[in-house]
């Protein structure tokens, strides 16, 4: 199947529907769609697995049962269709009969269509769109496979849609963390803002080989969990847990921040945490009284960075992206995040990233942070830290920055992972330090300035006149196309051709 035609087909159909007003709505109504198809053929194997299996999901709102019938009699369309989804299924989905003692694969179809909205206004290019959907074989292992591009093709969409500031973690940076936390089979992962699932099914992926018995099935079932607040991330996370084969992906609808930090117990606590969380945003006052007063500040990534390390059971192991500014920061808040990481926990790892990590999205640069809840052997009286290692990841060679078109990818952490297990101090070219050891009384010291092993400051490049002049003519006519691009978008969703009335 061509993925990317298959997803040029969608959005060709729904930019005619004068109900979808951009990539943020044409995503929603893609991924609900997806959802139900996927869970239909997840219902499919439970069929077979389970005696007397019985749907959640009323007989004739299954899947199989209204949107498969394609360029059949009874095949629903126009404002037949429209109505049986307004009125019917989005109602009934919304207000499923369940109780507490329902499964979590049951209640899964509630929460997900809880927030979820039905824009298209056009039933004949609903059934289109269904039809195309219905295409793509979910009980056919090649299928399966092949919505992993898809999956990809619609986070493309959505981090070009400008979601709400997110910026979502290549599956290079998923991997590579996943592997240095090395999660065991029997450990349960989190991540308390899991976005669309991507530390989740890279753990998945990792535990996989370590599979040998039905008991070992059941343990990999149960070995991720995650948290997220915005429905469409969400909606997205619990459709590709689906087709990774997690039967009742647990992963609850909610903000991570919202609970106090005094009411964590136990059964809150996780063996492994891995996470990207949201940085660059501030919160509000209700919030930060969930957290001690020493720590509370008006910066997401802050708060989060407490979060993990109040939910990291004893003996666990955490690996956090977080922007540069945790790093040199000196308010109350980030100085007494960074010494209780020093005290309390053992910091082990730093590792600076290139700038272009997210690019084109934000140009934020970013640092991976690992630590156990452990004391290290050998650490100070006060401390649990001995020494913090600090390693810089540079540019591949042959790479100026990443980008759309040239990723990240595994093989450029690489070079981190020979650097891990064989540790040592390294300089650059120009003396700079590109891997250096402090031990946690050095970094007190410092007023736990984390800000080593910088990058090198770039040149600037001056370009002579002439070339600065074709630069600027170049740039600006890619400025007047996008201008005329979006114009004519604008002009097709108003129905006017500005044009003509110019003219007139």
């Amino acid at each position: 199947m061509a993925v990317s035609n298959l997803i040029k087909r969608l959005q060709n159909i729904m930019r005619g529907d004068a109900g979808i007003n951009g990539d943020a709505q044409r995503i929603e109504q893609m991924t609900w769609l997806f959802f139900l198809k996927v869970y239909d053929a997840q219902e499919e194997e439970w069929e077979l697995k389970q005696d007397n299996f019985h749907s959640i999901i009323p007989e004739e709102l299954r899947w199989r049962n209204w949107a498969a019938k394609r360029n059949t009699a009874d095949s629903l369309t126009g404002n037949e269709l429209l109505d049986f989804v307004n009125n019917r299924l989005f109602p009934t989905l919304k207000d499923l009969p369940l109780t507490p003692q329902s499964p979590r694969s049951q209640w899964i179809v509630k929460e997900v269509f809880s927030d979820l909205n039905q824009y298209m206004k056009d039933g004949t290019m609903l059934r289109q769109v269904i039809n195309v959907i219905d295409e793509v074989d979910f009980s056919d292992a090649a299928d399966r496979h092949t919505f992993g591009d898809i999956y990809e093709g619609i986070l493309k969409d959505l981090q070009s849609a400008g979601n709400a500031g997110e910026f979502y973690t290549p599956r290079a940076l998923t991997d590579f963390i996943v592997q240095m936390l090395n999660p065991r089979l029997g450990e349960q992962m989190g991540d308390f803002s899991s976005g669309t699932g991507g530390f989740l099914t890279s753990t998945l992926a990792h535990l996989e080989t370590q599979c040998h018995t039905p008991q070992d099935e059941q343990l990999w079932q149960n070995s991720v969990r995650g948290k997220e607040w915005k429905p469409l991330p969400y909606l997205l996370s619990i459709t590709n847990l689906l087709l990774h084969g997690v039967e009742a992906p647990d992963i609850e609808h909610g903000d991570s921040l919202g609970m106090p930090m005094s009411s964590i117990t136990a059964k809150d606590k996780v063996d492994v945490i891995a996470m990207n969380p949201p940085y660059g945003g501030s919160t509000t006052e209700a919030t930060k009284k969930n957290f001690p007063t020493d720590v509370r500040s008006s910066e997401t990534a802050d708060l989060f960075m407490v979060l993990i390390m109040r939910r990291l059971k004893e003996h666990g192991r955490a690996g956090v992206i977080i922007p540069d500014g945790f790093l040199f920061g000196t308010d109350g808040a980030k100085l007494a995040i960074k010494t209780a990481l020093l005290r309390d926990f053992n910091l082990h790892t730093i590792i600076r990233l290139p700038g272009s990590i997210f690019s084109p999205y934000t140009s934020i640069a970013t640092n991976i942070v690992f630590f156990n809840n452990e004391a290290a052997e050998g650490c100070g009286e006060q401390y649990k830290t001995k020494e913090v290692w600090f390693y810089r990841l540079d540019m591949p060679e042959g790479y100026k920055h990443f980008s759309k078109t040239k990723p990240m990818r595994m093989e450029h952490c690489q070079p981190i992972i020979d650097w891990w297990t064989n540790r040592q101090e390294i300089q650059d070219a120009d003396g700079g330090d590109k891997s250096r050891r402090f031990t946690a009384e050095e970094l007190i010291a410092l007023s736990c300035n984390f800000d080593q092993c910088k990058f090198p400051k770039a040149e600037e490049e001056i370009l002579p006149p002439a070339e600065l002049l074709k630069s600027y003519y170049a740039r600006r006519r890619e400025l007047d196309t996008e201008i005329d691009r979006t114009l004519a978008e604008i002009q097709q969703i108003l129905g006017i051709d500005i044009n003509k009335e110019n003219q007139q």
